[in-house]
């Protein structure tokens, strides 16, 4: 299968925004509607596209779900969702919403008995994504404010066999500045068990892609290169079904 393209839309306070290594100081503000952005996004050829509630991540609760809502059902795209996910009533409130997947970071590292539970569960099976944000290969948490002590390859392994939708790996350091994506990273983690491995943090230009393209992911997300044009969305996607 082709490496699918995932481009992404990070909101805060019903905004577009990126942030620079994840560093909420950081802040770039994009001048476009979300809603006209998902158009785009799907007119484009784009078949998933990823959103982030920043203002959840943060505070630790979702809460832009009603502008998510919007989003998703707005267009024909499937969508996963993340940002402040701590509860199980949080994961069915974003499914319900539209989402096709979630995706759950913090809460998972910090109560792993919790996350066991509920990945095992069949009302979620293939519709959670774990996400590992990392530097040097060891897990971030809490909007990428607090480090762990666990490496990302580590709980790659421990999961090899759930039935999770993905593992979506970002390194902070790469996220939002457009300098390439961590290749080497990211492939360690896909190597290192059998859930699809989606991508995510650097990628700033159509030479990036073609560098993704081979690799044993499932998926890229892409944000800041296709709103600030160093990465046309159209011609990424002709890249990854290229022969």
């Amino acid at each position: 299968m082709p490496l699918e393209i995932v481009p992404s839309i990070d909101l805060r306070a019903g905004r577009v925004v990126r942030l620079k290594q994840g560093d909420y100081a950081r802040q770039m503000n994009y001048d476009v509607d979300p809603l006209q952005t998902a158009a785009a996004f799907a007119e484009a050829g784009a078949q998933w596209m990823h959103i982030v509630d920043l203002d959840g991540a943060k505070e630790g609760r979702p809460a832009q779900t009603e502008l998510i809502a919007r989003l998703i059902a707005a267009t024909p795209l499937k969508v996963e969702v993340g940002g402040g996910v701590r509860s199980t009533a949080d994961v069915r409130r974003l499914l319900e919403a539209g989402a096709s997947r979630v995706v759950v970071g913090t809460k998972a590292i910090e109560d792993w008995e919790w996350f066991t539970a509920i990945a095992h569960d069949g009302e979620f099976a293939d519709r959670l994504v774990l996400a590992l944000d990392a530097r040097d290969g060891i897990v971030a948490t809490r909007g990428w404010t607090a480090a762990s002590t666990l490496r990302a390859t580590d709980v790659a392994r421990r999961v090899t066999d759930w039935p999770l939708a993905g593992l979506l790996y970002t390194d902070v350091s790469k996220d939002g500045m457009l300098q390439g994506p961590s290749i080497e990273q990211t492939i360690r983690l896909a190597q290192a068990g059998r859930v699809p491995v989606i991508a995510s943090g650097g990628v700033g230009n159509i030479e990036h892609i073609h560098q993704l393209k081979d690799q044993p992911f499932w998926g890229v997300i892409v944000g800041r290169s296709i709103y600030e044009g160093t990465l046309d969305l159209r011609e990424a996607l002709r890249v990854v079904v290229a022969e």
